[in-house]
């Protein structure tokens, strides 16, 4: 990835843009700090769907886990119903 200075990446953005396309994603600095990266629509569609999951992928257990402890059955002391004069 090339690096651009932010004013560089401003006077130039046209180069920039094709750069992105030709060589991958550009990095855009600002005071030395990477601030940015700019990617083609293609990386950018590819990156946002690769992702995304759907309510059935959830349910079917293609989604995230979550380690939740759960007593074990008997375990759980009830509560008698009130009692109502």
């Amino acid at each position: 990835m090339t690096k651009w200075q932010l004013q560089e990446a401003k006077a130039r953005f046209s180069e920039l843009i094709d750069d992105t396309i030709e060589k991958g994603p550009q990095v855009v600095t600002r005071r030395g700090i990477d601030t940015a990266v700019v990617v083609s629509i293609e990386e950018w569609r590819k990156l946002r769907d690769e992702k995304r999951l759907t309510w059935k992928d959830v349910l079917l257990g293609d989604g995230p886990r979550f380690e939740i402890p759960l007593p074990n059955r008997g375990m759980v002391k009830s509560r008698r119903p009130p009692v109502y004069d």
